[in-house]
């Protein structure tokens, strides 16, 4: 249950930034579609990717005070919406590490928002 209330605030997160970010596009024949499949990869690569890069990056992260993370989110962002229209032939694209860096923002930003209006809720 917990993955799938953060796969609907992440897919939430999805549609803001697409709406926001000049560089997020969808890609396929329907936009939600594509903002519920990158959403669904983004989730599966926070949930076992993400802390695992996260600790690796760790001493980085230190000596950037923590600037380093924005990186990665971004990068992830990248593997995610790459791996969304290589697997389910729609998903989100990417122009430019710009739209990918201020993407992960507005998600990590609306995703916390909704995460927390669910939780309130339960």
């Amino acid at each position: 249950m917990n993955f799938l209330i953060r796969w609907i605030a992440t897919a939430v997160a999805v549609g803001v930034a697409v709406w926001i970010v000049p560089g997020i596009t969808t890609v396929g024949p329907n936009a939600t579609i594509a903002i519920v499949a990158g959403a669904l990869v983004l989730s599966f690569i926070n949930a076992v990717l993400k802390p695992i890069v996260q600790t690796i990056s760790f001493p980085l992260s230190v000596l950037t005070l923590g600037v380093f993370y924005l990186i990665v989110n971004a990068l992830l962002l990248e593997l995610a919406a790459w791996a969304s229209t290589g697997i389910f032939g729609s998903g989100i694209a990417i122009t430019s590490f710009g739209s990918a860096f201020f993407g992960s923002i507005i998600i990590s930003i609306v995703s916390a928002i909704v995460n927390g209006f669910f939780e309130k809720q339960q």
